[in-house]
């Protein structure tokens, strides 16, 4: 299972813990977002930035979505079918997202793909981002429901 993890909130005039865990997990902009596996080191490191950030599991169809509109290589050039081709074992983004969902593969298995996916901000908004998302907002844990607002992302 992968998790995708979006920041929500800004960090200025926060705890140093919580900008370092921001900074392990890569996130260092509002609108940014990190797939990573379903690991007892990163469900602590989410734990701890549950305030700041919206995360649940990602299916195979958004992170496909996801990674064919923001997905960048270096030099900043968009991602695409041919690039997986040829440096992975996998003929598209298509089945690259699949064994990503499943956790068989990561996003540092493809050289020169960039581990941070630059999003744009939510159509209609976010709801509010001082409460959680069973409380009507836009922070937390929001399990499937992540997909969504990922595709409101896109």
């Amino acid at each position: 299972m992968m998790y995708a993890i979006v920041q929500v909130r800004g960090v200025v005039n926060t705890r140093r813990d919580i900008k370092d865990t921001l900074k392990m997990l890569r996130l260092h902009h509002i609108n940014h977002c990190v797939l990573v596996p379903d690991t007892p080191e990163y469900l602590g490191m989410i734990r701890k930035v549950k305030d700041f950030v919206a995360y649940g599991e990602a299916d195979a169809q958004t992170i496909e979505t996801i990674l064919r509109t923001r997905g960048r290589v270096v030099g900043n050039n968009p991602l695409t079918d041919e690039y997986i081709k040829a440096n992975s074992t996998y003929p598209g983004i298509s089945d690259f997202a699949q064994a990503l969902a499943e956790g068989k593969t990561r996003l540092s298995d493809v050289p020169g793909l960039k581990p941070v996916l630059r999003l744009h901000p939510p159509r209609k908004g976010y709801r509010t981002i001082k409460r959680t998302f069973p409380q009507g907002g836009a922070l937390g844990y929001y399990g499937r429901e992540i997909n969504s607002l990922l595709h409101k992302m896109r």
